[in-house]
């Protein structure tokens, strides 16, 4: 459709936004709302009341503070009864080319009395230029004033008034579309007309509450957050029946891996293991291939559990492949692994990127004649060349650090393998029923027998020369300690050579009489096998290190965790952190040092300092960054929600989520079910960014 206003210059800008169709516009939402209703003279305002006035522009003045350069623009107002206040904007020099004398202006704002010109003034005040001739859109002053006003988030040159035109223009000459929504669910759940809510979400009747609209809780906006969550969770409750309706491989289970599974674990598994093993298990057994989540909190056990899995498979026959998002977490289940599979008899290899040609072409080689029943590695897994003879079980470890189609291409290297997804991130509930709402899931909500609660404390960076005092201290009693060296914007040869940096100042000046060593993520995998070894053999006291010690890395006799400029790392990310500690049989401590805090930083490291509950970390996490930035870095597997929003609206996320398992599971008619696939198969993967459905 063409819409009057939308050249290719606009069109351009509006691309750049994923604002590509008419369907777009209409599902772009206003982000606030404003009561312009309340129209005014100048003369009847009254200080500390929001108003809009219908004024002419009388003077522009511009003027600077010396001391500070703020650049001050006063603009005086008068209206047709005679009345008159200012307009001030601080910064404000480049609004004295819109803003000129005789121009017809709608002023929307909170008055005040200003005592030194003994006159009324806005601050700040949101205006509109009203044009002088109304037809080009003579709507003009009905649209942007004298009502419940509509706010968009401005693209480039695209202003919300224009938003606001391209809308109504849109809205009043389209006819009205269809409600996809099914019958029986509107009727139930007592839903607005999809046509009325998107009307109603622009263009908001009188009767709204301005309060109700920017809660996003009107009966329009209700329907339309329930639509976006709906048709999301339908697409996923179609990916998981289809996953149930395909055959995979049905493992069988006997004594012989019970005995097996004995045979390997070096301890009594807790009972939060057991369970999840059964769990597993039970899926592995199904003629259904497996897609199981399982999260579990820093140092509960996933890789003992995944290690259990990987004897079912290896046992009937088949190959586990192992895949980590980094060298040193693929180098750690490595060694883990190849310790429990020692015991037994197993051969376990490693394929990363940085290995030789030959070394990779000997281990491909091997992997594909069947030879190695466990291969554990990186994105070097997902290779063309990479061949299995015959792989049964696929692990994801920190699934959210690959793309879907990531996961989607090993598992096409095996006949349906089965697949476990692990996270030591623990995900809100809300959080994994968008991003994992066609897995199954597992939780280890127990921590192994002996490990140690541990002390957090903050301290600002005046008082490093205390928080060395307590490491040399922790030294002189036998303890290691890491450094953790803040992170810088994703970079990370940034963050390498603030490693060195403060290597160098530890061994030099602070520590010269200890043995420091330095551990980041461009070292040769032999040399971090060799720093790590030297470290883990107590061969070195202090191990300053970038974030690659954020997940795996296991040294009992570690008891301090010093992470610098600890307002830099998200909350979820700060627990992994101090997960490394704990681990041995004496008291353990972690020592956030902060710069300057932000309220959103005070609140995170208040969060690390009261608490060491994973689950409730990461909903603070969640609440304080948001979810497109939970993980770090931004979510490949985040569906790109329009108008919901997974915090606010969690509870109609579960509404839709149930209504749509539902109607997967107990269709009302075939022929309601296939329109809603064809609706899903049309729209699921513009509107979402994931991958389709079937």
């Amino acid at each position: 459709m063409y819409v009057k206003g939308v050249g290719p210059a606009r069109a351009e800008i509006l691309e750049g936004k994923g604002l590509r169709t008419v369907e777009d516009l209409l599902s772009y939402a206003p982000f606030r709302y404003e009561d312009r209703s309340n129209i005014k003279l100048l003369k009847s305002l009254a200080p500390s009341e929001m108003a809009t006035v219908m004024c002419q522009v009388h003077t522009v003045r511009s003027s600077r503070f010396q001391a500070r350069h703020l650049g001050l623009l006063e603009v005086a107002f008068t209206d047709r009864a005679g009345g008159k206040i200012t307009g001030k904007w601080f910064h404000g020099g480049y609004l004295a080319n819109v803003l000129v004398p005789g121009m017809n202006v709608a002023l929307y704002g909170k008055v005040e009395f200003d005592s030194y010109t003994r006159g009324l003034v806005m601050m700040h005040p949101d205006f509109e230029v009203i044009p002088e001739t109304a037809e080009d859109e003579p709507e003009a002053a009905a649209l942007h004033t004298g009502r419940l006003v509509a706010i968009y988030e401005a693209a480039g040159k695209i202003t919300t008034r224009v938003f606001r035109t391209l809308l109504h223009r849109i809205l009043t000459t389209l006819a009205p579309v269809a409600d996809p929504i099914p019958t029986g669910i509107r009727e139930r759940l007592k839903l607005l007309d999809y046509w009325e809510a998107v009307k109603a979400v622009h263009f908001p009747p009188a009767e709204n509450d301005v309060r109700t609209l920017n809660a996003f809780r009107s009966p329009a906006h209700w329907r339309l957050i329930f639509e976006e969550f709906f048709w999301l969770e339908m697409g996923l409750a179609l990916k998981r029946a289809k996953a149930r309706q395909a055959r995979g491989i049905q493992f069988s289970l006997h004594d012989g891996i019970r005995e097996k599974i004995k045979a390997m674990l070096p301890f009594k598994p807790t009972g939060a293991q057991k369970k999840v093993l059964k769990e597993i298990a039970g899926d592995m057994a199904s003629p259904q291939p497996m897609s199981r989540l399982l999260q579990g909190d820093v140092g509960s056990g996933k890789t003992l559990v995944a290690a259990e899995a990987a004897v079912i498979a290896i046992e009937n026959g088949y190959q586990t492949a192992l895949i980590a998002p980094t060298e040193i977490l693929a180098t750690q289940h490595y060694f883990s692994i190849k310790h429990l599979f020692d015991r037994i008899g197993y051969v376990t290899v490693l394929l990363v990127g940085s290995q030789t040609a030959g070394e990779k072409k000997g281990i491909k080689k091997l992997v594909a004649a069947g030879l190695t029943p466990m291969v554990i590695g990186t994105h070097a897994l997902l290779e063309e060349d990479v061949e299995f003879a015959r792989l049964g079980l696929v692990v994801i470890d920190e699934q959210h650090r690959f793309g879907v189609m990531q996961r989607r291409k090993l598992s096409e290297k095996g006949d349906t393998p089965d697949v476990l997804v692990m996270t030591a991130t623990p995900i809100p509930r809300t959080l994994a029923l968008t991003i994992y709402g066609d897995l199954d899931t597992s939780t280890i909500d127990e921590l192994p027998p002996g490990r140690k609660p541990i002390a957090t404390r903050s301290a600002t960076e005046e008082r490093m020369e205390q928080i060395w005092a307590f490491v040399r201290q922790q030294v002189s009693e036998g303890r290691q300690v890491y450094v953790v060296c803040p992170l810088i914007e994703e970079n990370e040869t940034q963050q390498m050579k603030a490693a060195e940096k403060t290597y160098e100042e530890l061994e030099a000046r602070t520590f010269p009489d200890l043995a420091v060593g330095l551990l980041h993520g461009r070292l040769k995998p032999a040399e971090k096998e060799d720093v790590m070894g030297r470290f883990q053999r107590g061969e070195l006291q202090i191990l300053v290190a970038t974030t690659v010690i954020e997940v795996g890395v296991d040294v009992p006799n570690a008891s301090v965790m010093v992470i610098l400029q600890a307002e830099r790392f998200g909350l979820a990310q700060l627990h992994q952190l101090r997960g490394r500690v704990g681990r041995g049989a004496h008291p353990s401590f972690c020592i956030l040092s902060t710069g300057k805090l932000t309220e959103a930083g005070q609140e995170r490291i208040r969060s690390m300092v009261e608490s060491s509950d994973g689950f409730h970390l990461a909903e603070m996490d969640l609440k304080l960054r948001g979810p497109g930035e939970f993980f770090g870095t931004r979510q490949s597997g985040m569906p790109a929600l329009r108008i919901a929003n997974i915090l606010r609206d969690r509870e109609i996320l579960e509404i839709a989520r149930t209504e749509a398992m539902s109607l997967v599971e107990h269709p009302p008619s075939e022929q309601e079910l296939t329109r809603c696939l064809q609706f899903i198969r049309e729209h699921w993967q513009r509107r979402y960014g994931l991958i389709e459905v079937g």
